[in-house]
């Protein structure tokens, strides 16, 4: 079959490799229909993620139809159409138990997280859904029927970033009449400022130093924010708000705008990141606000600001969503067309142009926001 693997630093190819096959009686195979370039998919390929070996099949954002089954299956059967939740979860330990999915006990032996589908060794070494076809592994737990009457660019972002999106809202506390800054307008962000305004947000700030990123971003009805329009981003952010906004949603992680001093850094300690996400957060939340990470953050932190959190009575909320828990009321959203993701979507391009998605996204070229491939 025909994946997207990666090649090196920024380096990603179109390869015939082998195809997936059942390795345990609860797997399935599916014959993947539609699958997406995430954010996260370019800290590895800007080597911000370790244990990444050349060849790794990439993607973690994949529906399609199911092609084999094993014989301890009875969720889904053959010729079933499906979209499959980016965290591999085994359904019966106590995380997942508790609607930790992300942070399941089974499904990494590598690392304390949970599986990620197509994330490196470090998250289990699944081959991912770039491709022609995937191996799911707990299939009775983590895949999704789809409804007939719902297309695959409806349901597609229903693996990741529309419960990653819900869940960093949720997790701030965004309610009625709230004023809400979201950091980051790639396609979490964008949908994060949706769901904002889905939970009641009276006022959403979205900020982000890419024109066209922010433009769509306005024609949410959010007030946009460039970064390179201010000497101190975070301190304009508190003025405009009187002292800072209720919620601050960071959707950057290590899609932050480097200093050359931090690139240096995280070269040389594998820091993960700019911290500027994290510095524009303490500035910009009101005392006793909530700040709620979903950007994707590497390893330890130096001069973490640790002390501007503890002295404003700030909570912090983080991590990688429990997508599971959020799929199906997610698609009873969709179904009732009160959520719809598919604006974001730029670019429909085939598998084969899979080099030349990842480069127009990283770059952000063409107005770039969010590549839908098609195997």
């Amino acid at each position: 079959m025909k994946a997207i693997t990666y090649e090196g630093m920024r380096n990603v190819d179109v390869k015939e490799v082998g195809d997936p096959k059942l390795i345990n009686q609860d797997d399935i195979i599916i014959k993947v229909t539609s699958t997406a370039i995430c954010g996260s998919d370019l800290h590895l390929i800007h080597g911000m993620v370790p244990n990444l070996p050349k060849g790794s099949i990439l993607g973690h954002e994949t529906m399609g139809i199911v092609e084999e089954v094993g014989k301890d299956v009875s969720k889904v059967k053959k010729g079933d159409r499906i979209i499959v939740p980016f965290p591999v979860s085994c359904g019966h330990c106590w995380y997942c138990e508790h609607d930790l999915w992300s942070q399941c006990d089974n499904s990494n032996a590598n690392g304390e997280a949970g599986g990620i589908f197509g994330y490196s060794k470090t998250y289990g070494g699944y081959d991912g859904g770039q491709a022609e076809y995937l191996r799911v592994p707990y299939a009775n737990v983590g895949p999704r029927l789809v409804p007939e009457s719902l297309t695959d660019e409806q349901v597609l972002f229903a693996t990741d970033i529309l419960p990653t999106s819900y869940w960093s809202v949720e997790n701030g506390g965004v309610k009625k009449d709230d004023t809400v800054v979201v950091l980051g307008c790639g396609p979490v962000g964008l949908l994060t400022i949706k769901w904002s305004y889905f939970m009641g947000a009276k006022r959403v700030i979205a900020v982000d130093y890419v024109n066209y990123r922010l433009a769509h971003a306005k024609g949410y009805g959010a007030e946009i924010v460039n970064i390179e329009d201010y000497d101190n981003t975070g301190e304009y952010l508190k003025e405009i708000t009187h002292g800072g906004a209720d919620v601050v949603i960071d959707c950057v992680g290590m899609d932050g705008k480097m200093t050359k001093l931090e690139f240096v850094e995280t070269l040389l300690k594998m820091q993960g990141g700019s911290k500027s996400a994290i510095e524009i957060s303490t500035q910009a939340v009101r005392k006793g606000g909530t700040v709620s990470m979903v950007g994707v953050y590497g390893a330890r932190y130096n001069n973490f600001p640790l002390g501007d959190f503890f002295g404003r009575n700030i909570t912090l909320k983080m991590g990688q969503c429990p997508a599971h828990a959020y799929v199906d009321r997610i698609l009873t959203h969709i179904e009732r067309a009160e959520i719809d993701a598919t604006d974001i979507i730029t670019h429909r391009l085939p598998l084969s142009e899979g080099a030349h998605a990842y480069d127009i996204f990283d770059h952000k070229k063409d107005n770039c926001i969010k590549v839908i491939l098609k195997p």
